[in-house]
């Protein structure tokens, strides 16, 4: 059995303590939050605390909070050689005050406290820096059904890079293609579809090979339609970035870039 304290009240750690009330290995023993009243829904399945005195003695700490606060509140800890890790993506195992042992726990997943989540479906990077620490941490994913992976902090830095660009940057293509449907009154429900066949898609197939479209075949007449049918000139410049990266990607012999009489 793995007792946890939790520091935090945001996405990730709401969810964390989901998965954790609900696994026979672990044991939530407390969970911290500077402002109670966001645990206070919580206060009847775990012990809860706003005093960093207060803590009570855990297996693991996790700090689970903005990454700018991270070094900070690692700080203020009262105690000393016990295992505390954070959950960002980019923030440096070292930043973790040196006075306790230090890892880093990193579910690599979109996290929103709305949507349930099942763990089986989140890969959690673990570092440390001690071995035995380390077997800890992927004990406890092992314990919420997910598959752990042991990556050091610059492989760590790469992964969350990667990840702003298949889910932040994919989600706001997404906004811009509702703003293109709803302004001609068409449902953008219709591409749901077509988003779930194309994450489907990469599950086989690499991206590389996976990759269709005019951009690819080099349809002049077809992307030079789609820019003279963009209203907004940022759309246009995501449009024709994204292309000219395609082309690249795939070699394809352009000529001169195709652009709207509207943006010479």
């Amino acid at each position: 059995m793995i007792s946890v304290v939790i520091l935090g009240a945001g996405n990730v750690a709401t969810h964390l303590f989901n998965a954790f009330y609900n696994a026979n290995d672990i044991t939530v023993s407390q969970w911290f939050n500077r402002n109670i009243s966001h645990l206070s829904s919580y206060k009847n399945k775990v012990a809860i605390t706003d005093n960093l005195s207060e803590l009570k003695e855990a297996d693991l700490y996790i700090i689970a909070v903005s990454d700018d606060a991270i070094a900070n509140l690692s700080s203020q800890l009262t105690f000393e050689n016990r295992l505390v890790v954070h959950t960002s993506g980019t923030v440096n195992i070292h930043d973790l005050d040196k006075k306790n042992r230090r890892g880093v726990f990193y579910p690599l997943q979109t996290f929103s406290k709305t949507a349930e989540l099942n763990f089986a479906d989140v890969p959690i990077c673990i570092e440390a820096i001690d071995k035995s620490d380390r077997r800890i941490l992927k004990g406890l994913a092992k314990a919420v059904g997910s598959n752990s992976h042991k990556v050091n902090t610059n492989q760590r830095k790469a992964l969350h890079l990667a990840a702003v660009f298949v889910n932040n940057f994919t989600n706001q293509l997404y906004r811009v293609a509702h703003e293109i449907t709803e302004a001609e009154g068409v449902e953008f429900d219709i591409l749901k579809p077509l988003i779930l066949e194309t994450a489907k898609k990469v599950q086989i197939l690499s991206p590389y090979m996976a990759q269709t479209g005019p951009a690819k075949r080099n349809d002049k007449k077809t992307l030079k339609k789609h820019i003279d049918l963009l209203k907004d000139e940022q759309h246009q410049a995501i449009y024709e970035l994204l292309t000219a990266s395609i082309q690249k990607t795939h070699r394809v012999a352009t000529g001169a870039t195709v652009r709207s009489k509207k943006t010479k």
